[in-house]
Formats: C-alpha cells, sequence, structure tokens
C-alpha cells in the first residue's frame, strides 16, 4: 500500500495536466497546437516548481516511460494487420535513406566541426533511431561519456520540440495526405513521445501511422548498437587500449524493445474481428489521454534552462542532421507518391 502511495501524487499530478491541456487545446483555432504539446509544455514550464517537491517524483518517472508504452500498446488494439504491413513498407524505405542520411551526415558534420566521434554518433543515433532510448542503448556500447550523452540528449531534443510545434502547421500548409504526415513525422521527429505528439495533432489517423512508422524504426536499434560495438572495439585497439573486462557486454535482451512485440499482439487481437468499432473508439480515446499523460510527465522532469546551456557546437550538429532528415524524408516521400 505505501508503494502505490508513493507513486499516487505524480500520477494524480499528470492527470490534471492532461486535462488541462486538453482543455486549452480545444480553444486553438483549427487545433493547430494539441494538447500533447500544451501538455509538453505546461510541464516543462512546472518543472521548476515541482523538482523541488519529491513526493511527485516517483509517480512523473513512472508516468514518463510506463504509461507512455501502455498507452502504445494499446493502440494496437485500433489497427489491423493490414493497416500495419502497408505503412510499415513504405516506412522502410523512407527509413533506409534517412539512417544513412542521419549517420553518414552526423560523421561528416562531426569531423567538420572537430567533435569527437562518441559524441557525434550519439546525435546520429538519437536522430536517425530513438532519441534518448537509442543514445541510452549506443552509450554503453561505445563507452561514452556522461557529459557527451547529456549534451546528445539536449541537442536532439531541443530539435524535438520544435518539431512537435512546426511539423503539423507545415504538413498542412504543404496539404499531406494522413499516411503521407505520417510517414514524414515517424521517420523525421526524434523521440517516440515526439512523435506521438507531433502525429495527432494533425490527425488520429495520421497520429496512427506516424507510430507504426516510429515503431518500425526503433527496431534498428538492435542492429546499430552491434556496429557501434564492433566500430568501438576496432577503435580501441587502434588507440592500443585494452579492453575493460567489467565492461558491460551488449545484450540484445536488454536493448530489444519488448513493447512492440505486446503492441504486435493487440494489433493480431484487432484483426480477429472480436473488438467492436465502439470499444475500439474507446481504447484510442484512453491510449491518446495516457500519451498526454506521459507527456506532460516528460515536460515535468525537463529543465529547459539546463537544456539549452548544453552548448553550441552539439546544438548545430543535431539541427543540422535533423534538418537533413526532414528533408530526405519528404524528398524520398516525393518519388514514391506517398504525400
Amino acid at each position: 500500500m505505501e508503494e502505490i502511495k508513493d507513486y499516487l501524487a505524480g500520477i494524480i499530478l499528470t492527470i490534471l495536466l492532461a486535462l488541462t491541456a486538453k482543455a486549452v487545446s480545444t480553444y486553438i483555432p483549427m487545433h493547430i497546437i494539441s494538447a500533447s504539446v500544451f501538455a509538453l509544455i505546461l510541464g516543462m514550464l512546472l518543472n521548476p516548481i515541482i523538482k523541488e517537491i519529491y513526493i511527485f517524483n516517483k509517480g512523473i518517472k513512472f508516468v514518463s516511460k510506463k504509461i507512455l508504452k501502455t498507452g502504445i500498446v494499446l493502440m494496437g488494439l485500433t489497427l489491423s494487420f493490414s493497416q500495419v504491413l502497408s505503412v510499415g513498407g513504405y516506412s522502410l524505405i523512407v527509413m533506409t535513406f534517412t539512417l544513412m542520411t542521419a549517420f553518414g551526415g552526423g560523421y561528416l558534420v562531426g569531423r567538420l566541426f572537430n567533435m569527437n566521434w562518441k559524441l557525434s554518433s550519439l546525435i546520429s543515433a538519437g536522430t536517425g533511431v530513438c532519441g534518448g532510448s537509442a543514445i541510452a542503448a549506443v552509450a554503453p556500447t561505445i563507452e561514452a561519456e556522461n557529459s557527451d550523452i547529456a549534451y546528445a540528449i539536449s541537442a536532439t531534443f531541443i530539435f524535438d520540440i520544435l518539431m512537435v510545434i512546426l511539423f503539423p502547421i507545415a504538413g498542412r500548409y504543404l496539404g499531406m495526405s494522413d499516411l503521407g504526415f505520417g510517414l514524414w513525422a515517424g521517420t523525421a521527429v526524434n523521440d517516440t513521445s515526439s512523435v506521438v505528439a507531433a502525429g495527432y495533432a494533425f490527425s488520429d489517423a495520421a497520429g496512427s501511422f506516424a507510430v507504426i512508422v516510429k515503431l518500425t524504426r526503433t527496431l534498428s536499434i538492435v542492429p546499430i548498437v552491434m556496429i557501434f560495438s564492433i566500430i568501438n572495439a576496432r577503435e580501441n585497439r587502434r588507440l592500443g587500449i585494452k579492453e575493460n573486462e567489467q565492461h558491460e557486454k551488449v545484450s540484445i535482451r536488454n536493448i530489444f524493445p519488448y513493447f512492440i512485440l505486446l503492441f504486435l499482439v493487440m494489433v493480431a487481437v484487432k484483426s480477429t474481428g472480436i473488438i467492436s468499432a465502439d470499444l475500439s473508439n474507446n481504447i484510442a480515446s484512453i491510449s491518446k489521454f495516457m500519451m498526454v499523460m506521459a507527456l506532460g510527465a516528460i515536460g515535468l522532469t525537463t529543465n529547459f534552462n539546463e537544456v539549452s546551456d548544453s552548448g553550441i557546437k552539439p546544438l548545430f550538429h543535431g539541427f543540422i542532421i535533423s534538418s537533413l532528415v526532414v528533408i530526405v524524408s519528404f524528398t524520398v516521400q516525393m518519388f514514391i507518391g506517398q504525400l
């Protein structure tokens, strides 16, 4: 019972924040800024106050991690395999080019800025795959410094904040379809929470498509971590550095995003036809509200001043690579006719 009390205050706070964000968003013409974006921004504004009140900490952390993934898993009950496979197939084409851009461009920009390869690689991983999750997975593999991890997360996060606001506006201005926008957001926006916010700010259908694309993209974290493990070992040998016997070995079990499997299980259940349309719509509403809660929680744990103090070079690096990925994703879609 005591454990539940430890989490309750933070959970209630994120529920209230989500309700407030949804209420505020209804007053915005054409829903240009969604409840998810408002929850994120309100959370960041409240961070200086809330971070000093420790009773909220456990619940906020729980919502930012577990509730977001639970919301995505539940969303599987609103989709069929035919939708997932069609969107996932297109995303693989676009994703091939965006990953090449993130890592190839990241390497060149890193050399141009004379940045250490570990920091440059972390920014590329965050931009190309899935934001902070990819950075967290790659960092121990290449034995990155804590400062490099902080800089990389800051560089990708600031761009994500801008994209959550600007992507839906740009998508409407360009007259993009729901599928086209979902592909664009899912392949070009970094963190999963930001993809959710940007996708659903455009439309419910675009949000669903964006999440499918993002989950497909997240799976690339496994081979990428393995590749960087090899690169780091070769770099250590080149520099004459002995392998640290206590260095944690790469474990597929530790880095594999298992919630994606649960998402696919829910899609399989939906594909059987046993979930009625009304129930599916209700689940979709619950799923979206959980995501708004999670984005509010992420905002509550983010101090914008600390993020903005991370230095100029990593921010420029992240901005350049993220911009290139956005352009490449849009251009590839023009050629495959999915805009």
